[in-house]
Formats: structure tokens, C-alpha cells, sequence
């Protein structure tokens, strides 16, 4: 039986989404709006599958059917409390702040849905900071970096100078587990 070849859509603005996903396969890009607020007392793992799901699935209602789209949801998980994007400046201090000097979890959910069926999994990265001078970390947010991004900062550009050590896919921090998902791909449970 001849493998149906997908028509991928990205349910994602994400400019690191895109380039991540864009050194494997083709894709579309269609915003998501779909509701991010989740249930008290889901774990991180579940958080970011809870929310990739919505936004596919968002995006998968308003198609054809012919088509395959991809969610994605990345959070920073420090201390039991997920850092999202940060509201403003002092929020990012805060954030910055509290990653300063320790390690942290970076969870991304992926979900796929295509007309034969949905596939949802997540990846777990496991980043350490350097010990950070409150001058530095005000420093880095007057560079505008931190503010669309979880845990306020990118490890792919300025905020990287801050990483010690990582544990884990370094694209599934910048925002898209690239080796689960071609881990997947290669067994099958993906077609590209």
C-alpha cells in the first residue's frame, strides 16, 4: 500500500518553530487562536500536550480534511511554577532571576493530526544558568529578547550566554523537539 504524502501545516507563528520544522520538511504556516488557559494541577508534561493538541486542533477544524497539522507548546518549568512569556520587564526579572544560578525543565507537547489519526507527545530538556548579577539580567531584557519567549529567554541567541550545561534536544528548548520528532518519523509513527 502506497504512504499518502502529507500537506503539512504549521499551527505556529513562531519564527524558531518555522525554522526548525523548515530543515525537515515543507509546511504551511496557519495562526492557532485557541484557548491557552489549563485545568490547576496539570504537570508539565501535560500542560504542553493539552495546549499543542488545541492548537492543531484549532487549525485542523478550519480545513479541508485533506491536510496534516502540527501543534506545538513550549514551557520553562522551575521550582513547580511554568514560566510562560513574560508580562513585562520586571516579570522577566523575576523569571531570570529565579533560573539564576539553578536548573530548570524546558517542556515542549507536539501534537500531529492527520485524517488517519493524532499522535501527541512531549520532550523534557533539562537546562542549568550560570549564577547571573542583576546588571546582566537587565541588561538582556533592555535587548527586547526575553519578552515573546517562555522562561524569558532564547537559548539561540543573547540569552545563551547564560547556559551551563544542558541535558536533553537543544531544539526542543529553542522551541521544537527536532530528534523526537524525526525519532517518530523514522519509526513510522510519522509519514512526512
Amino acid at each position: 500500500m502506497e504512504k499518502r504524502k502529507h500537506t503539512w501545516i504549521l499551527a505556529s507563528n513562531s519564527p524558531r518553530r518555522k525554522e526548525l520544522l523548515g530543515n525537515i520538511t515543507e509546511f504551511t504556516v496557519l495562526s492557532a487562536e485557541a484557548d491557552e488557559s489549563v485545568e490547576p494541577g496539570l504537570s508539565p508534561d501535560q500542560i504542553v500536550e493539552e495546549l499543542a493538541a488545541r492548537k492543531a486542533q484549532a487549525v485542523f477544524e478550519r480545513l479541508s480534511g485533506s491536510e496534516s497539522v502540527i501543534g506545538a507548546d513550549t514551557i520553562v518549568y522551575h521550582k513547580g511554577e511554568v514560566l510562560g512569556k513574560p508580562k513585562d520587564k520586571e516579570d522577566a526579572f523575576r523569571m531570570l532571576k529565579s533560573l539564576s544560578g539553578d536548573t530548570h525543565s524546558v517542556f515542549t507537547g507536539v501534537c500531529v493530526l492527520t485524517p488517519e489519526g493524532k499522535l501527541v507527545f512531549h520532550s523534557e530538556t533539562k537546562v542549568t544558568f550560570d549564577e547571573l548579577p542583576d546588571e546582566e539580567i537587565r541588561e538582556y531584557i533592555d535587548t527586547g529578547e526575553p519578552m515573546d519567549k517562555a522562561g524569558s529567554y532564547g537559548i539561540q541567541g543573547l540569552g545563551g550566554k547564560f547556559v551551563t550545561g544542558i541535558e536533553g534536544d537543544y531544539t526542543n528548548v529553542v522551541g521544537f523537539p527536532v530528534g523526537e520528532f524525526c525519532r517518530l518519523i523514522r519509526n513510522g509513527k510519522i509519514i512526512l
